[in-house]
Formats: structure tokens, sequence, C-alpha cells
């Protein structure tokens, strides 16, 4: 039997090579091909990343879970594929000189043996790290109601038990276990970061503020997505979106702490300007300096991440990445550390 690969390893592969993968079902998706036969877009992930694969029409899958191995139908299983672990048999093969991933076999794992939560991909800072940052973070607000305003939330309201380990996103950015709290914290860290440099230069910016915006600026995720055990978009998500999700969230608290208008007015701004402009999701624009700085805190911490996440499924000799569309850019990695 051949190695059994990682994610990452297996996009390393070259074209006509096969591979072993096992991973978790993030995603399963029947389609119709021009013939009207069926065939899956299935996507796995494991620590290091995810993997989308084509299931053609004739494909086995196989149901290994009680020891014994017998063929299923996806369709009438009986049971939720979608976040179990899976083992692949695949290959690699090209289209539109694309690389492409076909899963020639299929194999739904003993559950026990093979525990979904050992191949849920997790943030790479360590959790303890990420929690001393938040509560240091809340710690240094000098304003006293605003600073109960978010004990209350986070610890009195319970917001803190799924905070600190859902994803901030399905695919693209921070989209594991404990990302919507390492973006969170380190949109707060680079925004203060920012409104300490432009206060030197005499723009009064709000650093209470800034920090209260930038730890509850997507909120809102927390009813966008799932996270059992691989992220996924939930039907809210997609129909009302994590930045007005946030908002009715946040009116919410608001209301149960008595919380002062004005502050209401400016958190309020912050969480509904924050993707910056209305094509990306914001009602409306950013218009106060905080307002403004955790907009770009946000926007150049999803750059980044997204950048990061490229390179690492990519070989090292690949120093520009295709066209992404999504940035309406390629990535360059940039020149070696000295």
């Amino acid at each position: 039997m051949k190695q059994v690969l990682t994610i990452r390893d297996v996009k390393q592969l070259s074209k006509n090579s096969d591979f072993n993968v096992i991973g978790i079902a993030s995603r399963l998706t029947r389609r119709l091909d021009r013939n009207d036969n069926p065939f899956w877009d299935v996507s796995i992930t494991d620590a290091g990343g995810d993997l989308d694969g084509k299931v053609w029409s004739g494909t086995i899958w196989w149901n290994q879970q009680g020891g014994e191995r017998f063929p299923i139908d996806p369709d009438n299983c009986g049971f939720k594929i979608e976040g179990m672990t899976l083992g692949v048999i695949g290959r690699v093969g090209d289209f539109k000189d694309q690389l492409q991933y076909t899963f020639t076999e299929l194999f739904i794992l003993d559950q026990e043996k093979y525990p979904p939560e050992n191949y849920t991909k997790r943030s790479p800072v360590k959790p303890e790290i990420l929690e001393e940052h938040f509560k240091n973070l809340i710690a240094g607000i000098s304003y006293g109601p605003l600073k109960n305003f978010m004990d209350a939330v986070f610890f009195k309201h319970g917001l803190w038990e799924k905070y600190h380990i859902w994803p901030a996103a399905v695919t693209l950015h921070h989209a594991y276990t404990s990302g919507l709290l390492e973006h969170s914290v380190s949109v707060a860290l680079g925004a203060l970061g920012m409104a300490k440099h432009y206060g030197d230069f005499k723009i009064p910016v709000n650093l209470d503020l800034i920090t209260a915006g930038a730890l509850l600026h997507d909120i809102g995720k927390i009813k966008a997505y799932s996270n059992s055990p691989a992220p996924k978009v939930l039907a809210p998500g997609n129909i009302i979106e994590h930045v007005t999700l946030g908002y009715g969230m946040f009116q919410k608290f608001a209301e149960l702490e008595n919380l002062e208008q004005d502050l209401n007015f400016a958190i309020s701004h912050i969480i509904l300007s924050h993707h910056g402009r209305r094509e990306y999701g914001s009602p409306v624009l950013p218009e106060t300096p905080e307002a403004m700085i955790v907009s770009a805190a946000d926007d150049i911490d999803f750059k980044l991440s997204y950048w990061k996440m490229q390179f690492e499924s990519l070989s090292p000799d690949v120093e520009i990445t295709e066209f992404l569309p999504l940035i309406e850019r390629r990535f360059w990695r940039g020149i070696p550390q000295k």
C-alpha cells in the first residue's frame, strides 16, 4: 500500500502522480455532467490544508467503519458523510492548464480509529498565547463602562465559548479552529499599532473604541459558520452575511447591558463598515478614524493570511502565483530573507 500523504504533500505532486490521503470530508456537492451523469465535487481537509477533487460517475465509495468493507451509494447511505474522516486514493491530472485532482476511490474510515478532530486544521498560534493577548486587550481598555461591557459580552453572556474556537472563514483566511480568535486579536493589535502611530502625528484616535471594535467586528461569523469539525458556511451566513448578523448580535448585547448610546453608535459603525466598501459587503463606508483603522487592519490581515495560504500549498520554487480573481492580483513570494 502506498504511503499516506498529507494534503500539503499532495499539492507538491506533479501531473500523473498517484496519491493516498486521509482527511475530513468538508464539502460534498452532487452535480450533473453534460450527459446528465452524476459526479461529485468533494473537498477534504487535514491539519495542513484543503484539497478539492472530482469524483466521477462509477467511482466506488467504500464503508469500512465496522472493520468490514462494502460499497455504498453516497446519495442513499443513511448517514451524513460531511464531517467524517475519509481515506482517498486519487490521481493528479490537469484541466485548462491547471492541476486537477481526481478521487478514484473513497473510504469512510472507522471514526474511532481515525477521529475527525485529529485531522482538524488549527491556528498555528498556541491557544494560551491567543487567550493571553485577548485578556490583555480587554484589560487595556481604560474606560470602565466599556471594559465592563466587553467582559459581560464574552464571559457573562457566554460568547467566548464559541468565539475562541470558531473559524474566521471556510476557505479564504483563518479557516480553521480558533481562526476567529487569531484574526480578531491580530486585527486589534495591528489596529492599535496604527492608532498609536497616528496619535503621535496629532490625529485623535480613541484606543478603547479600536480595541472593542476590532474584537467585536466579526462576531457575526459565529452564526454564519459552523465548526463541526471542519468549517462550513450556514444558511444565515449565505443569506444574511456575517456583517449584518454581527450588528444584530451586538445590538442585543448593548440592550442587555444598557451600553451608552454614543458607544453603541461608534462600535456599530465599526462593525457595519469594516469591509471597507459596499461591494465587499459593508452597508456603510468607514467614516471615523477608528472605523478606517479597523477596516485597514482587517484588510491587511486577510491579505497576508491569504498570501501565506497560497504559498504554503505551492512548491518552494514557485515565486509567483496564478492570477487570483478574489483580490485581482498575483502574489509574489518576495526576495529571500537575509
